[in-house]
């Protein structure tokens, strides 16, 4: 029979955890047994053995969680995980890369920016010269690194695992992963995706890897719905400048449009008031000048008359 590392795992697993669930059970009926038995020295071996049982569940238990966390990446590590799918030219045949009219017909293939690039008509994909220039890592990439075939689905869990795997999706849709195994990769060496709609770049990313030797990965996109058009999506994995796997998925129905918000309305501001107008103090009024009373004049002396 073929088996696999994880199916191994997941055996290796659950018979641990039924040796640990008997190991407890037998464990608590022998110290049961034991406290009820009359003699000492049976009770005593009894509860002894019950002991022992409860014991060797709990290092049962111990081992089912170090085989479930830890063998799956540590087999990895010595026996890599083999693509289904070897990379060949077949895989890229794919009706966004073969000579169609949207590809040989279009100006964009001859005169557009580096950026926007579609791949040509031929069977090795390539990497858009203003991405390259862009490129920070310096470690050469390892020719031997492989990748296995992507999956695609709209969420993953906690083990990098897609869940609802498909090739066909229908809008509405949020975010999109491709999901694949790997091996051989050396950490900070550059590596790039980009996703193509119908032959047209509309997104990537490229950084140095920050991943494992060897394990599991995904690539991301996550536009607003409206621009999840529909039409024959490819996604390209590169190492260095050396592609690796290519995926391809379908989107159908029409993307849910953007609902136009209202812009807020102009509300007349408050006009400036001019400030109480500034009034010129009073100019000092001269005081009145003191004059002096006037002096009291004699009375003319009585002259005696004859």
């Amino acid at each position: 029979m073929n088996l696999d590392i994880r199916t191994f795992t997941l055996t290796a697993v659950f018979l641990l955890v039924v040796g640990a669930l008997l190991g407890l059970l037998f464990g608590l009926r022998a110290i049961r047994d034991g406290q009820r038995t009359r003699f000492f020295r049976i009770r005593q071996q009894k509860i002894a053995s019950g002991w022992r049982l409860m014991g060797m569940a709990i290092l049962l238990g111990a081992a089912a969680f170090a085989v479930g966390r830890y063998t799956e990446p540590v087999a990895y590590q010595y026996f890599p995980p083999s693509p289904t799918l070897s990379p060949t030219p077949t895989i890229t045949l794919t009706p966004t890369i073969s000579l169609t009219p949207t590809i040989t017909l279009t100006p964009s293939i001859t005169n557009t920016p580096a950026v926007t690039d579609t791949p040509t008509a031929t069977s090795t994909p390539f990497i858009p010269p203003a991405i390259e220039a862009s490129f920070a890592s310096v470690v050469t990439p390892n020719p031997d690194a492989i990748f296995s075939p992507l999956q695609f689905a709209q969420s993953i869990d906690n083990k990098y695992q897609p869940v609802g795997p498909a090739t066909v999706f229908k809008n509405p849709i949020r975010r999109m992963f491709a999901i694949f195994s790997y091996d051989k990769m050396i950490p900070g060496v550059q590596w790039t995706a980009l996703w193509y709609r119908d032959g047209e770049l509309v997104h990537y990313e490229t950084k140095p890897w920050d991943g494992e030797l060897g394990g599991y990965g995904f690539t991301d996109w996550q536009p607003s719905p409206e621009k999840w058009l529909p039409g024959n999506y490819q996604v390209v994995i590169f190492v260095g400048t050396e592609w690796k796997v290519v995926g391809t998925f379908i989107v159908e129905g029409e993307p849910p449009t953007a609902s136009p918000t209202r812009f807020p309305t102009r509300t007349n501001t408050a006009t400036s008031t001019r400030g109480p107008t500034k009034t010129k103090i009073p100019t000092s009024t001269l005081q009145p000048t003191w004059t002096p009373k006037p002096t009291d004049t004699h009375q003319p002396s009585r002259t005696p008359t004859r």
